[in-house]
Order: structure tokens, then C-alpha cells, then sequence
């Protein structure tokens, strides 16, 4: 059974998540904290910064790590491939039709009417993960980490991957329990 809730749980949000990666992954914390359980809503905004910090594409990233922590190696196989698996179907059928109107201005708009939805559902998980924060490590403590990511990577153009590896250093020295 839990082969086929991990299937469903990254299908269903392959499906729905017009954009990519980014766009899924709220989608894929509704599936994993809201419907399943398999972790809260702190340890996925932890898996989702570890991911962010490796190359690559984060749903799959993602996919593997909370399938093999679910199912093993075959859970990490069935959660990838439920990743990839809307995108290759959809690839294999309608290639000819996606040719064909790729230049269309409908298609376009259609685009661009989307990526303010994607934005308002990052900004909405992004609140959560700064209302966790809060909660979990104090006021000051989360808007001094916020202010100071952002400056260095604002202002100094220091690379998000060093930034959040600096974070999780900080946690561990002066957060840690």
C-alpha cells in the first residue's frame, strides 16, 4: 500500500503542477504533510533546503529522498517515476499537438496567467515556513537568519546553496538542543 500512496502522492501533484518544479512543491507538501503525514511541515521545509542546495531538479530530488525514507529503494524508484511519469506520457501523446501550437498566442497568454498563481502558492508555503520558524526558533532569531540570507544573497550575490549550508550550520551550533 505504501508503493501506490507514494505513486499517488508525487502523480497527482506531476499532474496538476503546470511550471515545473517549482510549482509542484507545494503541491507535493499538501500530498506528504497534509494528506499522508509522512513528515510535518518543518522536517519538509528542511528536505526542501537540502534539495534546493544540490544540483538538479528538486521535484525528483525530493521524490527520492522521501520515497526511500518511506519505502526503501524501491519506495525512492516508484516516487521518482511517479515524478517523471506525467510529463513522459504526456510527451509521448501529444508531442505532434505541442509542435503545432507552440506559437500560439493563447497558449502564451495561457502562460502568463498562470504564473501568478505559482507565485501566490510559493509566497502561501513560504509564510508556513517562516510561521514554523517562528514558532519553533523565536522572533528575532528567524528575522535576523531572513535578513541576512537575503543580504548576502541580494547584495553580495553569495550562492543559495552557501547561504543555506551557512543556515543549517548556525541551527546546529546555536539552535541545537
Amino acid at each position: 500500500m505504501i508503493y501506490w500512496e507514494l505513486f499517488l502522492a508525487f502523480f497527482i501533484p506531476g499532474i496538476l503542477g503546470y511550471g515545473g518544479g517549482p510549482a509542484s512543491i507545494p503541491l507535493v507538501e499538501n500530498e506528504v504533510v497534509g494528506r499522508y503525514g509522512w513528515m510535518t511541515t518543518q522536517e519538509f521545509s528542511e528536505v526542501l533546503a537540502l534539495g534546493n542546495s544540490l544540483p538538479g531538479p528538486i521535484a525528483t530530488k525530493m521524490a527520492g529522498y522521501i520515497g526511500f525514507m518511506e519505502g526503501g529503494v524501491l519506495g525512492a524508484g516508484v516516487a521518482l517515476f511517479a515524478t517523471v511519469a506525467p510529463s513522459l506520457i504526456l510527451m509521448v501523446l501529444l508531442l505532434g499537438l505541442i509542435m503545432k501550437f507552440k506559437d500560439s498566442p493563447r497558449v502564451k497568454q495561457m502562460s502568463t496567467l498562470v504564473r501568478p498563481t505559482i507565485a501566490v502558492l510559493l509566497g502561501v508555503m513560504t509564510w508556513g515556513f517562516f510561521a514554523d520558524a517562528i514558532e519553533a526558533t523565536g522572533t528575532t532569531q528567524t528575522i535576523v537568519l531572513a535578513v541576512i540570507s537575503f543580504v548576502l544573497m541580494e547584495r553580495f550575490k553569495v550562492h543559495p546553496a552557501i547561504v543555506i549550508a551557512g543556515a543549517l550550520l548556525y541551527g546546529a551550533i546555536f539552535l541545537g538542543s
